[in-house]
């Protein structure tokens, strides 16, 4: 018996990869000889690049990047190996509606790499592409709750990992672009790049998204021309616009640390960004679905990087070819920290189920907590629930024992599914 083990991280608890050594020891314990496939998973937020790394057979790099308060801080990313399909045409996972396509070529002289990215092993060779979590720069748990402030916090980090990526050789680039500490419409990524936000007096703007008020041209002259011929694409689950009621600054600011005045002058400021990009850049990204993504950095790769928008749960299926590592699975087991109605939207246990209904293969979701709404599941694929816990527990005790459990949750789920075999079909 083949079974197919595609997790996410448990967040603050374990990665995609442990988890899914974890599940498989339970099957063995269940099944001494069963084949167990294991292929982590993510939706291109935390996790991301090492599922990608892992599943293709890539290396992870670091680099010292800029966090986003301006204090250096240690990221790293991911070089893809030799077995990933990288990226898969827009067709095949749905690009957002509105993306737009490239509108003018980056140009002239580059900014030069400070220094070259730390190999932390993996697979040789060169591989000509890379994904990068933004959240690895310019995450939001990279600032301690008392020091959140939006309004000064940057994406210098990204950009610099894009130009350590650059460094590596990589052309063409995933970057997932979940939790974010910023709302600087990635103001801070274009400038590490190359690219000049000027005042009115000719001065470059300094870090942050409320400064963006004062932004009176965007030059792209210095713009590192290596993106020119670079494939960029964005995994995202958010379809915020950039301002409004919806958008970056009023949804997701006051998780960052935003006041409801902070929230309206953060807005006005992005707005402001917004008409400049389309009058110095003919990028028209304000209202394009995903440009309020990670406080607007989506809107800052589409203008500046020239992205294409992709829901990235199914985009990093198709990355690594997780249709073809299904085939001859009699079952497939994934695992999520907490499934809720929100599951079923774009996040990767529902695209894990959803290509697994498409081969009529049946899946076994292990759950670390369980929230109204989880039944949604059952009609996008996923066949059974079963908790990780195996009573009452503190949270701090379950991310504790977290291998123990998910080994023993997913030994009885076997078990049972065994038990059900040994019994004819219902009809």
């Amino acid at each position: 018996m083949k079974i197919v083990v595609a997790p996410q991280a448990l967040k603050g608890s374990l990665e995609a990869v442990e988890v899914g050594a974890a599940i498989a020891a339970g099957l063995r314990a269940a099944l001494p000889d069963v084949e167990v496939v294991v292929v982590p998973v993510a939706d291109g937020g935390e996790g991301t690049v090492a599922a990608l790394v892992s599943a293709t057979g890539g290396r992870l790099l670091t680099q010292p990047v800029t966090g986003p308060l301006g204090e250096p801080v240690e990221a790293t990313f991911g070089l893809l190996g030799p077995s990933s399909t990288a990226f898969p045409p827009p067709s095949s996972v749905g690009a957002y509606e509105g993306t737009p396509s490239a509108s003018a070529s980056a140009s002239a002289s580059a900014s030069a790499s400070a220094s070259p990215p730390r190999d932390r092993g993996g697979a040789g060779g060169e591989v000509p592409s890379a994904v990068i979590e933004m959240a690895a720069a310019s995450g939001l748990p990279l600032v301690p709750r008392a020091r959140r402030d939006p309004r000064i916090a940057t994406t210098r980090g990204t950009g610099e990992l894009v130009r350590a990526a650059l460094d590596a050789g990589a052309r063409r680039l995933l970057i997932g672009i979940g939790g974010s500490a910023t709302n600087d419409g990635g103001a801070g990524m274009a400038q590490a790049l190359g690219a000049r936000l000027l005042d009115a007096a000719g001065h470059d703007l300094p870090p942050g998204g409320a400064v963006l008020a004062r932004l009176a041209r965007i030059d792209v002259q210095g713009l590192d021309p290596r993106l020119a011929d670079c494939e960029v694409i964005v995994a995202s689950d958010v379809t915020n616009p950039l301002c409004g009621p919806h958008g970056a600054s009023a949804v997701y600011g006051p998780q960052k640390g935003a006041t409801p005045a902070m929230v309206a002058e953060l807005d006005a400021a992005l707005a402001h960004y917004a008409t400049l990009l389309q009058r110095d850049l003919g990028a028209a990204v304000a209202e394009t679905p995903g440009a309020g993504a990670a406080g607007g950095l989506g809107a800052g790769l589409l203008a500046f990087l020239h992205a294409q928008l992709r829901p990235g749960a199914a985009l990093v299926l198709e990355a690594i070819s997780f249709d073809e590592r299904l085939r001859g699975a009699a079952l497939v087991f994934t695992a999520e920290g907490r499934l809720d109605e929100q599951t079923a939207y774009g996040k990767a246990v529902s695209a894990v189920a959803e290509a697994a209904l498409r081969q009529r293969i049946p899946v076994v979701a292990l759950a670390g907590g369980l929230r109204s709404g989880y039944e949604a599941l059952y009609a996008r694929g996923i066949n059974a629930v079963v908790p990780i816990a195996d009573g009452p527990l503190a949270l701090d005790e379950s991310m504790r024992r977290a291998r123990e459990l998910l080994a023993a949750a997913a030994e009885r789920a076997l078990r049972l599914v065994l038990v059900g075999m040994r019994f004819p079909r219902l009809t």
